[in-house]
C-alpha cells in the first residue's frame, strides 16, 4: 500500500486553510503552523465574488458564509453625495457581490478544517524552508514533508528564505480598515444596503468605501495617502474624517478601537515554487484591493494547487502545471487592480466593466462541475433599509 503524502503549511489564513482542506480531501495528511496565539481573522470586512463562492462551495464552506454575509447588489459611487455611477451585481451581471466580516469568512473555512481533523499548531512561527521539502520553525524544529506550502502573508519568511521575490511595488495610497455598527437609525433616509464609494477628493484626497457586512456590522475602508499621518492614524481621528464625510458621522464616531493602515502593494515572484516548496496567497501575489480579489484568488490558487498535485504524480511536474495554469490569470488581475487604483480619478470611479469583472466571473480550477453561475445558492437575508421612503435622492 502506498503511504499517504504529507504537507506542512506555514500560515493558517485563507490560503493556508483552503490548501490544507483541499489536500486533505485528496488523501494527504496535513499540518498547519500559525504564529499567532489564537486562530482568528483581522477584524475588518471583505468582498467575495462568484469565483470565491465556487471555491467555498467546493470545500463545503459556502452555506455558512452565505448565512453571515450581505448581498450588496449595487455598487454606487458618490462625489460629495452626488451619485456619479452605479453598477448592479446580479445573475445577469455574471457575479454576485457578497460582503462580510473577515471573521465570518474565516470561521466558515476554519470550521471545515476542524471537521476534517486537520492539525493546526498555534504559536508555531515559520522562519524558512528548504527546497528538499523542509519547513523551519522558530523553535529550531525541522518539519520534513512531501510538500511545504508558504502561505504566511505579504511578509512571508518562507518565500524570502528561498529568494523568490522579484518585484515589490508599494504605492502612495493605502487603506485604514475598520469596523463600525450599521447605525441605520442615526444615518437617516438612504439606500444603506448598497456598497457606496464616497468621494471628497478636494478634501485631502480622502475616500471612504461604505460596506455593509451583515445586519449589525459595517466595514469602512478609508483611503488616504501614505504621507498623510493624521488621516492614516490609528485609532481613527474623527476630527479629520467627519468634516470630509459628514453624512457618515454616526458611523465614523462609533468605529471600533481595532484597525490598521495598509499601503497598497503589488508583489510578484520569480516563480511560485522551488523544489518541494509552493508559495500561495499574499505571499505569492499581493495586490491592490481595487477589485476585491485578494482573498478570492488566494483561495482559488490554493485549491488549484491541490488539484494539480492530484492530477500529476510528480511534485515538480504538478507545481509546474499549477503555476502555468494559475499565474497568468492572477498577474493579469494584479496589474489591472493596480491600474484601476491609478486611474480612478480619470474615470470618476467608474471601475466596473467586462474587463474588470472578468476575474469575478471566472471558474477556478477544481470547480468546473459547478454551474457557471451558482443559481441554486440562497441569497443572504437582506437587512432592512432605513429611511421613510428607502431612497437616496441624487445630488443629496
Amino acid at each position: 500500500m502506498t503511504s499517504r503524502r504529507h504537507a506542512e503549511i506555514a500560515g493558517a489564513g485563507f490560503a493556508g486553510l483552503v490548501a490544507a482542506i483541499a489536500l486533505a480531501d485528496r488523501g494527504w495528511t496535513v499540518r498547519v503552523h500559525e504564529r499567532a496565539e489564537a486562530l482568528r481573522a483581522f477584524g475588518a470586512g471583505i468582498f467575495i465574488w462568484e469565483n470565491g463562492l465556487r471555491v467555498l462551495k467546493a470545500i463545503g464552506a459556502c452555506d455558512d458564509v452565505l448565512a453571515g454575509s450581505h448581498d450588496g447588489e449595487v455598487y454606487e459611487v458618490r462625489d460629495r453625495d452626488r451619485v456619479v455611477a452605479e453598477t448592479a451585481f446580479n445573475l445577469a451581471m455574471g457575479s454576485r457581490m457578497l460582503t462580510m466580516t473577515r471573521q465570518t469568512l474565516y470561521a466558515a473555512i476554519l470550521g471545515q478544517a476542524e471537521r476534517r481533523g486537520i492539525e493546526i499548531l498555534t504559536r508555531s512561527e515559520a522562519v524558512g524552508a528548504e527546497p528538499a521539502g523542509v519547513l523551519l520553525t522558530a523553535d529550531g524544529a525541522r518539519h520534513a514533508a512531501d510538500l511545504v506550502v508558504g502561505a504566511d502573508g505579504v511578509h512571508s519568511r518562507v518565500r524570502d528564505s528561498l529568494g523568490l521575490r522579484k518585484e515589490r511595488d508599494t504605492g502612495t495610497l493605502g487603506l485604514v480598515r475598520v469596523l463600525a455598527p450599521r447605525c441605520l437609525d442615526a444615518l437617516g433616509p438612504g439606500r444603506w444596503d448598497r456598497v457606496i464609494d464616497f468621494w471628497n477628493l478636494p478634501h485631502r484626497s480622502l475616500r471612504i468605501l461604505y460596506v455593509p457586512c451583515n445586519a449589525d456590522d459595517l466595514y469602512l475602508a478609508m483611503m488616504a495617502p501614505v504621507e498623510d499621518e493624521e488621516a492614516t492614524a490609528i485609532p481613527v481621528r474623527a476630527d479629520i474624517w467627519v468634516p470630509a464625510f459628514p453624512r457618515l458621522e454616526p458611523a465614523i464616531r462609533r468605529i471600533s478601537a481595532e484597525g490598521r493602515y495598509d499601503a497598497y502593494e503589488t508583489g510578484k515572484l520569480t516563480r511560485w515554487s522551488q523544489g518541494r516548496v509552493a508559495i500561495v496567497g499574499d505571499s505569492a501575489h499581493a495586490m491592490v484591493p481595487s477589485l476585491g480579489q485578494g482573498a478570492g484568488l488566494a483561495m482559488a490558487n490554493a485549491l488549484g494547487l491541490a488539484v494539480a498535485l492530484d492530477e500529476v504524480p510528480g511534485i515538480a511536474d504538478a507545481l509546474a502545471l499549477w503555476e502555468a495554469r494559475e499565474r497568468p490569470h492572477t498577474e493579469r488581475t494584479q496589474d489591472l487592480s493596480a491600474r484601476i487604483a491609478r486611474e480612478r480619478l480619470e474615470t470618476a470611479g467608474r471601475i466596473w466593466s467586462d474587463e474588470t469583472i472578468r476575474t469575478a466571473r471566472s471558474v477556478p480550477t477544481g470547480t468546473g462541475h459547478l454551474p457557471h453561475v451558482l443559481e441554486g445558492l440562497p441569497r443572504p437575508a437582506k437587512s432592512r433599509l432605513d429611511g421613510r421612503d428607502g431612497s437616496m435622492r441624487r445630488g443629496g
